[in-house]
């Protein structure tokens, strides 16, 4: 079966690999007080503002380059953590998975969508998507990432997603 084909069913799910999962028993779980307008009983939708704009929820394309620590996958967890937190996101679900030789790619699915990371240590590259609902704070996510990776150099590219929604 081919990775894709594995992808898209549920075969092989339960083969041991080097793939770590969050034990549900511990889940991570950030309370912060939201603000009044997300607490309006007539505001359900969870959409975000960003400048003005309403929208589905701000969607960060993150570059990293000259990154340090790519191949780190205890790391890579403990930074995905931080961001959720400096965020005040809440972590429902971290998934990640160490390639051979190198690399890791995984998600933390948040209550307010997601944060994904894809590395080449090789390369000193690392591709992220933090994208956010609510009144969580993706920018929040920049500096934490670029501290704990060494980051020379960090391009970040926006998207308010669901403008039209």
């Amino acid at each position: 079966m081919s990775q894709h084909a594995l992808l898209r069913s549920v075969k092989g799910l339960g083969i041991p690999g080097t793939a770590r999962k969050e034990d549900r028993n511990t889940k991570l779980k950030v309370a912060v007080p939201a603000p009044a307008a997300v607490l309006d009983e007539d505001r359900k939708d969870h959409f975000a503002t960003r400048n003005g704009v309403r929208c589905a929820g701000v969607h960060l394309i993150v570059d990293l380059h000259g990154a340090k620590r790519l191949d780190d996958i205890e790391h890579i967890e403990a930074t995905l953590r931080d961001c959720v937190s400096a965020a005040r996101a809440t972590l429902l679900h971290i998934h990640l998975h160490h390639f051979q030789p190198s690399g890791v790619s995984g998600v933390a699915v948040l209550a307010e969508s997601h944060i994904s990371i894809h590395t080449w240590p090789e390369a000193g590259y690392a591709a992220l998507d933090v994208f956010m609902c609510g009144s969580a704070d993706p920018d929040a996510c920049i500096p934490v990432l670029r501290e704990a990776f060494s980051a020379k150099r960090v391009g970040v590219n926006e998207l308010l997603r669901g403008q039209d929604a």
